[in-house]
């Protein structure tokens, strides 16, 4: 393995059909990739966009989600999660403003800077449970793990 590449997920459990099918955008290092690996573990049928490196405002929309999870992070954290100190705040900017299309239509905003993965996943996953209970006002967001 090389660079910040991770290995492919571990399998999980077969996708539920009476779960939502849930995308998940966000800035570099916000953990979309992690998020998502997590997600499947549990069951859903979720995958990662990369919505921030396209000019496709809409590529989010491809996999036709139920759900749109939207992570945020700040650039600080961003910088010391890839390990440098100078990512680039263009870049943390363009990402922003290709975000912007799919951030409005999230049910789900969640803010990783101050959380680890596991808090997120857990924090994600509940809301993504009672919303397929309840509807999609369930999972409106935003929501600070801290609340839960």
């Amino acid at each position: 393995m090389t660079g910040n590449r991770r290995p492919p997920p571990e399998p999980g459990p077969p996708l539920r059909p009476d779960r939502p099918r849930v995308v998940v955008v966000g800035p570099c290092a916000s953990g979309k990739s992690t998020l998502v690996a997590g997600l499947r573990r549990l069951g859903f049928a979720a995958s990662a966009c990369g919505q921030e490196h396209s000019e496709i405002a809409t590529l989010w929309r491809h996999t036709d989600p139920d759900i749109v999870v939207a992570l945020a992070v700040d650039l600080a954290t961003i910088r010391a999660r890839r390990g440098v100190t100078e990512w680039p705040e263009w870049l943390y900017d363009a990402q922003r403003r290709r975000l912007r299309q799919a951030e409005a239509a999230a049910t789900l905003h969640v803010d990783t800077t101050q959380f680890d993965a596991a808090a997120v996943l857990e924090l994600v996953a509940s809301h993504l449970r009672d919303g397929a209970a309840m509807g999609a006002e369930a999972v409106d967001g935003p929501v600070d793990p801290a609340v839960g």
